[in-house]
């Protein structure tokens, strides 16, 4: 599915997310796109985006659920935009943590070729207390 427009790829990214569709999920990103997960992991490339995430998909977060909600696009040129979104991951029994709830701020970078829009850069980061370290859930509509 083509992204028509830069905020599409919130709803894109979700769906391929909680099927678990990796071809989905690797049709989102240009073949050398960068990925940064909340873990700090950098990688390149959309092949090496789907090694890094197929075998959580297949374990720890089988079981896992996206809820993503826009916050900001922010055109750079006709071609570019930058996206900002929250993203609740829910992960039941699979995560040996058991059930429970992350958030996380993304900021993808997209840019249009041949009239799809596709991430060229993403990073995702894990909302914590800046004084303890400790994961916390944001307040808002997702919440």
């Amino acid at each position: 599915m083509p992204l028509q427009r830069p905020d599409d790829v919130l709803h894109a990214f979700q769906a391929a997310w909680n099927d678990h569709d990796l071809d989905a999920f690797r049709a989102l990103f240009h073949p050398d796109a960068s990925f940064v997960n909340r873990f700090g992991h950098y990688v390149r490339g959309a092949d090496a985006i789907v090694a890094m995430h197929a075998p959580i998909h297949a374990t720890i977060y089988s079981d896992s659920t996206l809820a993503n909600e826009l916050i900001a696009v922010d055109a750079v040129g006709a071609d570019g935009a930058i996206v900002h979104f929250w993203s609740r991951l829910t992960v039941g029994a699979a995560h040996p943590a058991g059930p429970h709830a992350v958030d996380t701020l993304i900021l993808a970078v997209l840019t249009r070729v041949d009239g799809a829009w596709r991430i060229r850069a993403l990073e995702n980061v894990t909302l914590t207390n800046p004084r303890t370290g400790e994961t916390v859930l944001r307040d808002g509509p997702s919440a």
